[in-house]
């Protein structure tokens, strides 16, 4: 058996689940264990790296469900520094 987390975060909060699953386990079998396999359209990663559903797990892996950006950051970064100029 191994233990990982899988963390979810929305703007006003986040869920952090703990689960307890069996050896060989996936990326995949966590997050329908978690119940959040509907909200993972988007990427998910381990400790920071994307990853493909199908990686097996180790004991102490975090899971990461990432949310589609709502802005580009390159073009949010350029309308804010043409913004600040025109100040």
């Amino acid at each position: 058996m191994i233990e990982v987390e899988v963390v979810y975060a929305l703007p006003q909060r986040q869920q952090l689940r703990r689960l307890t699953l069996d050896d060989g386990a996936t990326v995949a079998d966590a997050l329908a264990k978690a119940g959040l396999e509907e909200l993972t359209n988007g990427n998910v990663g381990i400790f920071g790296r994307v990853v493909d559903r199908q990686q097996r797990l180790k004991d102490g892996d975090r899971i990461e469900v990432y949310r589609p950006l709502l802005a580009d950051p390159k073009l949010a970064r350029r309308r804010r520094a043409a913004a600040a100029r025109r100040r």
